[in-house]
């Protein structure tokens, strides 16, 4: 609409859109992808891994880049991994899964699929117990277990646990359980009682039977629902 004007200009101004602004403001959010240019210098974690499979130890290196710091939209994402070991037995196929990982990782989105499909390789040759009884198929599910305690502490995984009324529920059925077998031995914190079958579910040598039903002390799967 066309307004003619009949007074004499004595000032102005330009009006703004306020939504292009936003929109501009949103696209300076800095997103996780594969042509990122990597940073000089990176935050990163590193966890050790013993396993009876080898004398010597392997150190798992997790680098992780910071998006859009000291903005509302600051993440913390996985960037490049490295394994390290004086055993040069699985050297060609660790630098494989390492540079894969990390392909996966610089390709941004959801990651955490990675722990699942790690965890669910088996050895053929069996696999073996880590401290507290939990149980470990291969060396290759080690890898996978770490990445996935990096990715809890980053916080891309939650860990949602048990509540307080299902901690007390276990607590007791092992205290039950310790009393019908008399059990005289004092038992350490997060080893169960001896006999303790291994959990279909946490991979955690803690499944006994209470009351005809085999239950784990550890995460509270129960045949019995």
């Amino acid at each position: 609409m066309v307004k003619k004007i009949e007074q004499k200009i004595v000032d102005y101004e330009v009006v703004k859109d306020d939504a292009p602004v936003a929109e501009a403001e949103e696209e300076k959010i800095v997103h996780l992808h594969e042509k990122l240019e990597r940073p000089e210098m990176l935050l990163g974690s590193t966890y050790k891994v013993k396993t009876p499979l080898s004398e010597h130890a392997l150190y798992i290196t997790i680098n992780d880049v910071v998006l859009n710091p000291g903005t509302r939209h600051e993440l913390r994402r996985p960037f490049e991994i490295f394994i390290n070991s004086k055993n040069m037995d699985h050297f060609q196929w660790i630098v494989a899964l390492t540079r894969i990982i990390s392909a996966v990782f610089r390709k941004g989105g959801d990651v955490t699929f990675l722990v699942e499909e790690l965890r669910s390789v088996f050895d053929p040759r069996g696999g073996y117990f880590k401290k507290g009884g939990r149980y470990m198929p291969s060396l290759v599910a080690e890898i996978g277990d770490a990445i996935e305690c990096h990715l809890r502490m980053i916080g891309m995984l939650s860990d949602e646990g048990l509540d307080e009324h299902r901690k007390q529920i276990l607590a007791e059925k092992r205290a039950q359980y310790e009393s019908a077998i008399h059990c005289k031995d004092e038992v350490d914190a997060g080893d169960f009682p001896e006999g303790s079958q291994l959990c279909i579910k946490c991979n955690t040598r803690a499944a006994i039977q209470m009351d005809g039903c085999l239950t784990c002390l550890n995460c509270g799967e129960s045949k019995c629902g």
